[in-house]
């Protein structure tokens, strides 16, 4: 069962796309969705961030569909999905945790597991709350000081081991950095929303075989591959873990060794479904994003994918209205290929120019 708290002024058209997100994230996660449940308030309560009167109704939807989860698009407190827990008998889960649970379900490489690891633990030791008032356990003779209570004795392997997947991901890092000053061509790394279909990309323009899937988050590491532009040209283009609104914090910074190919790019071709209604949305949330690591300023030229599946001639119009400077492809079809290489190509070179004394 999926449950959505529309707040004060919120776009209601940003959050039925956000609740219908939130359904094919949890289709991605193997649920099966039997319904949903949204309300409307000011603010939301401290307690079960729903109106005390709503969980009557959630509980009756729950019955009906016979749900044993709830999934709420926003993010709880750790208070409230306890207090959730035992008004409702069912176990309850927010926006972030269900993403977590998809990443870990698809990593794949020892880079993105350890990732994810990382991001689960940070996310459990930031849940479990510390309170001043437990007993301590005071040190023997000759020690100071409070003395630790029993949830930080029970969080210290967690942090231990969250100190030590970090120098993993920096050796990582390293060893990363060292392979690509290595490299005789230029980089281009792919970013875009999820689903915007850039493994795809990846797949059409070079024998890549990258796992491409109608599912959220298919991708979460990097694949590079060669390809060629023509005239004598080759670029090393990357694809990357795609980006979504309300993306934890946390997992963010453990994926950051992997979206920091993006900041060492010569050129990131943002890739975008252009059929999508909510398209603008998601490239300003891929903005966001590479602001988010530092690679806000980073040269970049859009893609528009998908360009085949554009409902009608108005919409395709008004978005190149909007994108006058993007590319119209269809990565399915391999249309627009001969023009997106071409840009992609005086791109680099308008890179090289700049960079010249």
């Amino acid at each position: 069962m999926l449950v959505q708290v529309i707040t004060g002024r919120q776009n209601r058209e940003l959050a039925a796309d956000s609740l219908l997100e939130l359904e094919s994230l949890a289709c991605t996660a193997g649920a099966v969705v039997v319904g949903s449940v949204t309300q409307h308030r000011d603010s939301p309560t401290p307690s079960f961030f729903v109106g005390e009167g709503k969980l009557a109704d959630i509980q009756l939807a729950c019955r009906q569909g016979k749900a044993n989860l709830i999934i709420f698009d926003n993010d709880l407190s750790p208070l409230q999905v306890n207090n959730l827990d035992m008004a409702l008998g069912i176990k309850v889960i927010d926006r972030s945790e269900l993403i977590l649970h998809i990443f870990a379900r698809r990593a794949r490489t020892v880079e993105s597991k350890v990732q994810v690891e990382l991001a689960q633990l940070q996310y459990l030791v930031s849940r479990v709350p510390l309170s001043e008032k437990q007993h301590r356990f005071r040190g023997g003779i000759g020690m100071k000081g409070p003395g630790e209570s029993p949830l930080q004795l029970r969080n210290e392997p967690m942090r231990r081991r969250i100190r030590e997947l970090k120098r993993k991901l920096e050796d990582i890092r390293k060893r990363r950095n060292l392979s690509r000053a290595k490299r005789p061509w230029p980089t281009v790394c792919m970013a875009g929303y999820t689903n915007a279909g850039k493994s795809t990309l990846l797949n059409a323009l070079s024998p890549a075989s990258a796992e491409a899937d109608n599912r959220l988050f298919t991708t979460l590491d990097t694949k590079t591959r060669q390809v060629y532009l023509g005239n004598g040209r080759r670029i090393l283009l990357t694809d990357t873990v795609g980006f979504i609104r309300h993306l934890p914090h946390h997992l963010v910074a453990s994926f950051r060794s992997t979206l920091e190919v993006s900041l060492d790019a010569d050129l990131i071709l943002v890739v975008a479904d252009s059929s999508h209604p909510r398209v603008a949305d998601h490239l300003a949330v891929v903005d966001e994003t590479l602001s988010g690591i530092g690679a806000g300023s980073s040269p970049r030229i859009l893609a528009l994918n998908k360009w085949d599946r554009v409902p009608d001639a108005d919409t395709a119009s008004a978005i190149l209205l909007r994108y006058p400077d993007a590319i119209a492809i269809s990565a399915l079809r391999k249309d627009g290929f001969d023009k997106l290489k071409e840009r992609i190509a005086n791109a680099l070179d308008s890179c090289d120019a700049h960079r010249q004394p």
